[in-house]
């Protein structure tokens, strides 16, 4: 079973930053359960299909922009928190926040982001 160290860092590069529709939902189906609920200032989303489209209008909006942690991820037992930037890679992040997940079964289960330069 991955960490919950893992899954965060998963979730962030192998997910969040993937362009690539069927390697995301690959990804997707070993970061997340099946009934993921996803909370951001813009809405709610459950289950992967809901969450992959979001991710998708997310990513088409800023085809030039990468994920990146900008700082350690931290954990306590079922819960895992990093923070990341999003902008134009090697530069300042554009947009900034926090990312909290509560960890289930192996899997993230639910995922809030907190925007924090908004």
């Amino acid at each position: 079973m991955r960490t919950v160290e893992e899954l965060m860092r998963d979730h962030l590069s192998t997910v969040f930053n993937e362009r690539d529709k069927a390697r995301r939902r690959e990804a997707m189906a070993s970061v997340y359960a099946a009934d993921i609920t996803f909370s951001d200032p813009d809405g709610i989303v459950t289950g992967h299909e809901d969450l992959n489209a979001t991710i998708q209008r997310l990513l088409d909006q800023t085809p030039a922009f990468v994920f990146s942690r900008t700082g350690p991820i931290r954990t306590n037992h079922d819960l895992g928190y990093l923070t990341w930037g999003l902008g134009p890679e090697g530069q300042p992040p554009v947009v900034q926040g926090i990312d909290i997940a509560i960890i289930h079964n192996g899997l993230i289960r639910s995922l809030y982001t907190l925007l924090t330069n908004s």
